[in-house]
């Protein structure tokens, strides 16, 4: 075979243009030790902090500590492999997670990575899981309920669209149900539900996808789960990655609703990190700068302004108290980071009050703004009704000579606390809510047995969507009771009276 010389020429030629001869400088160093989901490096000086660590073995980590002669390291995979000697390299990158409408309806790692079994989620945006907090130019006041069909707490401590309301009691009083509800009640409302599971068991977060799927939820709702076996690292930034995923929706206009359950575990998580990492340790053993682990989380949750697009992130966390005593470090900090509380009592719970929702606890500080003026007339004196019936109860049981204003405020008190009551998964329209407390607060159950004042409710409830539609759904367009419709619902009222009488 001969080779003709131009042949060579234009190979040679042609291999000369395609050198580069530029350089790419790295930032190299070595792994000093590993364990624990902790690797300590040394070589590293021009790292910053949340960079992203790329190890030989593909392993990547996020850098935490920056000291004099190393930087600690929290990995986000497995510590098996990282060795002593080892060499890792700066990327320049922060830790970013995928983010878009191809996640609703899935069940994804804080990675971002599918766990349900469904195949890959293919998304083409990403967006860092830190991210600043809306400034105060861009955010516009809290007016628009996000109804949760929960009458205890819309009636109360009304929630609004870009609002942060605690949920907070013992364990096992129905903390998660309130969420689960609130999500279920967003059907058809145009909110795209994010629940963040946080050191949960992996049959728990299957047993409340289990249940959005049975009531249609899961159509809007995407769940982010940081199992109880993941790492304390992996817990430690689930909040951050699922927060980044809800702000992408909120950043295109809409509406949305995050559930971080719950933020005692995520505290945890960052206290064995932090230990893990030789920080100081203060009260309690956890760092510093544990209230800025959450003020920085909980402050992302905002109402956008219009000339941004008007979207919302409204935040319902949930922390666990021990024996009641929400006057514990991470209670209090969280406490007074959001717009409010709702609390749920032990004793409440045990003696059939469900949801256990403690009335004199339980605050909201956006208040009526977020209630349509129908609820807010209504819901007005029940708060001083339920608080004054909880007095009287008190000393009602040490003696029975009680003179008719007493007994009769004792009466209504207990059918008003009846009407509180309510199934779990059953949330009630606004609209259902102003009927059932319309009753209540008139003295239209004071010839109700108190044991069958639920069954009244759900029978009037009927009655009215049966025969007058028209008056519910003009409850719900005008958002007050006119003379009108009241005069209607009175009538409506007398009417199934006299058939339940009957």
């Amino acid at each position: 075979m001969k080779l003709k010389p131009e042949e060579i020429t234009a190979v040679i030629r042609e291999r000369i243009e395609q050198y580069d001869l530029s350089t790419a400088e790295e930032n190299v160093g070595y792994v000093l030790s590993a364990g624990d989901g902790i690797a300590r490096l040394y070589g590293l000086q021009d790292a910053v902090y949340g960079e992203l660590i790329e190890f030989e073995n593909g392993t990547i980590g996020m850098a935490m500590n920056l000291e004099e002669d190393n930087v600690g390291c929290i990995l986000l995979g497995s510590d098996r492999e990282i060795k002593e000697g080892m060499t890792a390299k700066c990327t320049g990158r922060v830790f970013s997670v995928p983010v878009g409408e191809e996640l609703i309806g899935r069940v994804v790692d804080p990675l971002g990575n599918p766990i349900d079994g469904r195949g890959p989620i293919n998304t083409s945006e990403t967006r860092p899981i830190e991210s600043p907090a809306p400034g105060i130019l861009e955010r516009q006041g809290v007016d628009t309920p996000l109804q949760t069909g929960i009458i205890a707490i819309d009636a109360m401590t009304p929630i609004g669209r870009g609002q942060r309301e605690l949920i907070i009691g013992d364990r096992q009083t129905g903390k998660t149900a309130i969420a689960l509800d609130t999500i279920i009640n967003q059907k058809g409302k145009d909110v795209i539900c994010v629940y963040n599971a946080i050191g949960q068991k992996a049959s728990s977060v299957a047993a409340i996808k289990s249940t959005l799927d049975h009531y249609g939820a899961m159509e809007y709702t995407l769940i982010v789960a940081s199992t109880a076996d993941a790492s304390s690292t992996v817990q430690y930034i689930a909040p951050y990655a699922a927060c980044s995923m809800a702000e992408h929706f909120m950043r295109q206009g809409k509406d949305v609703l995050i559930i971080y359950d719950d933020l005692s575990k995520h505290a945890v998580a960052y206290r064995a990190v932090s230990l893990l990492l030789k920080r100081a340790p203060g009260r309690e053993a956890y760092p510093g700068d544990v209230f800025y682990l959450h003020s920085r989380l909980l402050e992302r949750a905002a109402r956008l302004s219009d000339a941004i697009g008007g979207g919302s992130l409204t935040a319902l966390p949930i922390v666990e108290t021990q024996a009641g005593d929400i006057s514990a470090y991470i209670p209090t900090n969280v406490i007074s980071i959001t717009d409010g509380q709702i609390f749920l009592e032990t004793e409440l719970f045990y003696s059939g009050q469900r949801p256990a929702v403690n009335v004199g606890f339980s605050v909201s500080r956006v208040g009526g703004d977020a209630q349509i003026k129908a609820m807010k007339k209504i819901a007005g004196p029940l708060r001083i009704n339920l608080a004054q019936y909880r007095e009287m109860a008190v000393f009602a049981q040490f003696g029975s000579d009680l003179d008719e204003v007493t007994r009769n405020k004792l009466m209504q008190g207990e059918r008003l606390f009846e009407c509180l009551k309510q199934p779990q998964y059953h949330p009630y329209e606004v609209e259902d809510q102003v009927v059932i407390l319309y009753t209540a607060i008139n003295g239209y159950l004071m010839d109700i047995e108190t044991r069958r004042v639920g069954a009244f409710n759900q029978g009037l409830l009927q009655y009215i969507h049966s025969s007058d539609q028209a008056l519910m759904d003009s409850i719900l367009e005008v958002g007050q009771l006119t003379p009108e419709i009241e005069a209607k619902l009175k009538a409506d009222i007398e009417a199934f009276m006299k058939d339940w009488n009957a």
